[in-house]
């Protein structure tokens, strides 16, 4: 359900790549309820003394567990989730707890005359997908209303949202080009740039212009001239009526201008006297850039 503001206004733009108090705030109540209504008994369960089932969540397996898989929360009060634990930890340690919190929660619920009551407790069982559904939705809704550009995804991996220019291309690119290769460098490319991690982000680009390097010889032709050329005549319609020189023109030096850049800055090349992009922007710049050159010829060739 959309909240009214959402409704009247639109949806605040996901853009906010750190997460603010207020959402760590939301984030850390949905992990402490689910800690509290024992979601987390069926990967840590307290059991029943007597053998007979699951009673609960065994919180301090599920801390210990959790710190063995994101160590960095151990400089920090404990447990995370703690309404008092202060400060809050760093984006990428709330990412990597959230994802973890994910791949062990399942929806809790007594049995049926599963109450034992010599203890006074119930016996419990466990709905994995629905817990974990559950879960996803609320994470969701925080990442939604703070404007944050990430999304956590039905197979529990959080994926940072591409600028909105390129949401839309990359949330619905299949590549399934006649070349295996070029498919498997794209794909690389597209799911680097989708991480939250900037480093890996930057990565993407060393794909993606391997990418351009491979589509540059699909064309018609000898050599690589000819096939480019090949490639960029198909594009701009040549030999059709609409043909516009200019364009033509206009893709030439656009390729000469992109092959240039691959080259010289520190994207498919490492040696000394290769410059790194300065800011995380220029990666999203420069990948829209190449990236919707490449998307135009996919679509035009079909190759």
């Amino acid at each position: 359900m959309k909240y009214f503001s959402d409704r009247e206004n639109g949806e605040k733009p996901r853009e906010d790549e750190e997460i603010n108090e207020q959402a760590w705030g939301g984030i850390r109540a949905e992990i402490e309820s689910r800690v509290a209504d024992d979601s987390f008994g069926k990967s840590f369960p307290k059991k029943c003394p007597d053998e007979r089932g699951v009673t609960g969540s065994d919180e301090v397996n599920l801390q210990e567990a959790m710190l063995s898989r994101v160590p960095n929360l151990s400089n920090y009060d404990l447990p995370p989730w703690s309404y008092s634990a202060k400060p809050k930890p760093p984006t990428f340690d709330i990412l990597d707890l959230t994802e973890f919190c994910w791949k062990h929660i399942a929806h809790a619920q007594p049995k049926p005359d599963g109450y034992h009551p010599f203890f006074g407790h119930d016996h419990l069982q466990f709905d994995v997908e629905k817990g974990q559904e559950k879960f996803r939705e609320a994470i969701n809704e925080i990442f939604s209303r703070n404007g944050l550009a990430y999304e956590l995804k039905e197979n529990g991996q959080i994926e940072r949202l591409a600028p909105p220019v390129l949401r839309e291309q990359l949330a619905s690119a299949q590549f399934q080009t006649q070349d295996k290769q070029l498919n498997e460098y794209l794909e690389k490319a597209r799911g680097k740039f989708l991480t939250p991690r900037p480093d890996t982000r930057r990565e993407s680009l060393e794909h993606l212009w391997d990418a351009w390097e491979r589509l540059k010889t699909l064309g018609k032709g000898s050599n690589k001239k000819k096939q480019i050329t090949d490639i960029l005549d198909r594009v701009s319609g040549k030999d059709s009526p609409e043909f516009s020189p200019k364009f033509r023109e206009a893709l030439e030096k656009e390729t000469r201008e992109l092959t240039w850049i691959g080259n010289e800055l520190r994207i498919r090349h490492s040696e000394v006297g290769k410059e790194r992009l300065a800011k995380d922007e220029h990666v999203d710049y420069l990948f829209h850039r190449l990236f919707s050159l490449i998307w135009m010829i996919l679509k035009i060739t079909e190759i």
